[in-house]
Formats: structure tokens, C-alpha cells, sequence
């Protein structure tokens, strides 16, 4: 598969997460303004994936001249949870001063390096859970999408998947289907039949029943932040697995970049979570499924912990909180 973002004649051009697993479809962004579009309502979306949008968006505004540190801003703030969106941004900025050329090799050598980077890490947690899961072969569980499509080209939590499907130390996966957008189910699910790995789909809900029946032996997620404590922002739903998997004595893995950790926040608590538009909760497919004066909670992510986690892996190795 191509990579999920790149750079092609000009443009950013993206894999369109919105459209999957109907539509395979590639988008090309030429300003900064549909860049931030397609970042606001998820065609582009992940961690890893968002700090390649933000660096290939400042080489954006760089070639289109204009006010480019106000068009980074605009970028680094279109969504407030995953830092590594704003660390893209600030570190193709960071070549602002030798021109529009530096700034774009800039954000391609952070494209080279997300791939190598993530291979690195899942590599590592490929080897913690081997050594924290004597079954042979395994059962994983997964949450949200933390594949290649919420990198540039291999995947975090579900690049530990590729490198034991690998050794045929993969039995299944049990995908969670990720409420209220369905990235689980829509694109996990999607990124493991490319792949040929056995997998099941099954509502968020689920989970914990299928921890009880000694179906889980090791659950892996990515992350959109970390603290330097070692708490774990992600998907909403990832804290009440990480529950679960505690009382079952289940290993509970976070598999993240380095870039992910934010160093200057001491513990989740200053962790800014994003809300979403009610209308993914009220509405399905466009239709209306709640009475219309219904008020809705809808955050896109929660804090996990760190004494909930088993271990959470970087291309360093296991961080150190």
C-alpha cells in the first residue's frame, strides 16, 4: 500500500480515511486551507499521520508565500489533542529561514523518518509481548486505528500485528469497532484483510466480556499524547479497556514515536481534549437517531493511567516515565 501522506507535484496528496473501506481514493491538498479541512474531519487522522500533515502543510504555505507562521498556527491548532500535529508543524517552521525548498526536504525526511521510526517501536512491543504472553498464537485486541493508516506507511500499536503475523505467531485479532466513527471497524479491519491476518469485529461494548471468556492476550493501542509521567491520551474508550484489562490480568501495551510524548506536561491531567460535533453521536448516516433536543457528550479521546499500563514503547524501547 502507498503511504497514507505524501508529496506529489505540488501537493499533499492523502490517503481519504473518510471514504474506507467503500472507496479507496487519494485526495491532492494544494493549500493550506483544504489541508486543515481534511485534517478537521478525519481524512487524514493518527498521531503520526497528523505530524506529517503538519510539516508537509508548512511546506505548503512556504511555496505559496504570504504570512507562513500564521498559516502554521492555523495548522497546528485544527485539532488539540494529538501533539504531534504541532510538533510537525514547528519543526518544518524551524527551516523557515533557508527558504520554501529546506522547509519541504525538512518534512520529508520526517516522513522517511516516521516509517523507520514506527518499525523501530513496534519491533520492541513486538518482543515485550512475547515475553508478557506465553500463549502461542496470539490474540490480540486492538482499539481505534493505529496502523498504517494513522501513520505515514507501517503503524504503531498494529505494526506490532505485521511483525508477528510475520512469524505465524498471530492467531486473531479482535477489533473494536471504535464508536462513534467506526475506525476500528472501518479501517483496522480493512488494513487486516489487505494483510491477510484473521480478524473479528466486535462492538466497543464487548470487550471486557471477551477478556472474561479468555479470548484477549494482550490488548495493543496507540497514542495522541503522553505525558512525561507516562499517561496515555487516546481514543475515548482506551481508559475503560485498560480497566478491564487490569481486573483480568490482561497485558495492556501502548506502542508510540517518541514525537508522541510531551515532555512538558507533567501527568494527563493538562492533556486538552477534543470534543467532536454532536451530530456523529445524534445522527447515523444523516439520519436522525436521538430526539433533537438531545444534549450529547461527545470527547474524542481519554487519559489512561500510566499505573494501568503494562508498558508504553517508543523506538527507544520501553519509556521510563
Amino acid at each position: 500500500m502507498r503511504r497514507t501522506i505524501d508529496w506529489a507535484d505540488g501537493a499533499v496528496v492523502i490517503i481519504d480515511q473518510t471514504a474506507l473501506p467503500g472507496e479507496y481514493r487519494l485526495l491532492e491538498l494544494r493549500t493550506v486551507d483544504e489541508l486543515v479541512d481534511a485534517v478537521k474531519r478525519l481524512a487524514v487522522r493518527g498521531a503520526p499521520a497528523l505530524g506529517a500533515a503538519g510539516a508537509l502543510g508548512v511546506a505548503l504555505a512556504a511555496r505559496r508565500g504570504g504570512d507562513v507562521e500564521q498559516a502554521a498556527e492555523v495548522i497546528a491548532t485544527a485539532r488539540p489533542t494529538a501533539v504531534n500535529l504541532a510538533w510537525g508543524v514547528q519543526r518544518a517552521l524551524g527551516k523557515l529561514g533557508e527558504g520554501a525548498d529546506a522547509v519541504l526536504a525538512e518534512a520529508l525526511a520526517l516522513l522517511d523518518e516516521d516509517e523507520r521510526l514506527n518499525k523501530t517501536a513496534s519491533r520492541h512491543a513486538a518482543e515485550i509481548v512475547l515475553a508478557e504472553c506465553p500463549r502461542r498464537p496470539l490474540r490480540l485486541l486492538s482499539h481505534c486505528n493505529a496502523g498504517r493508516l494513522a501513520t505515514v506507511g507501517w503503524g504503531t500499536a498494529l505494526g506490532v500485528v505485521w511483525h508477528l503475523h510475520e512469524r505465524g505467531l498471530v492467531e486473531e485479532v479482535l477489533v473494536d469497532e471504535t464508536r462513534p466513527l467506526l475506525q476500528g471497524a472501518r479501517l483496522t479491519a480493512w488494513e487486516l484483510a489487505q494483510a491477510a491476518v484473521p480478524y473479528r469485529v466486535q462492538p466497543d461494548s464487548a470487550a471486557a466480556a471477551a477478556m472474561a471468556r479468555g479470548l484477549v492476550d494482550c490488548v495493543l493501542v496507540g497514542a495522541d499524547r503522553i505525558a512525561a509521567n507516562g499517561d496515555v491520551a487516546n481514543k475515548i474508550g482506551t481508559y475503560g479497556l485498560a480497566i478491564a484489562a487490569r481486573y483480568h490480568g490482561v497485558p495492556f501495551v501502548v506502542v508510540a514515536p517518541s514525537s508522541t510524548v510531551d515532555s512538558k506536561l507533567g501527568d494527563g491531567a493538562g492533556i486538552a481534549i477534543e470534543e467532536r460535533d454532536a451530530r456523529e453521536l445524534t445522527h447515523y448516516a444523516g439520519v436522525p437517531i436521538t430526539p433533537p433536543d438531545a444534549d450529547v457528550f461527545n470527547p474524542a479521546f481519554d487519559v489512561t493511567p500510566y499505573d494501568l499500563v503494562t508498558a508504553v514503547v517508543t523506538e527507544h524501547g520501553r519509556l521510563t516515565p
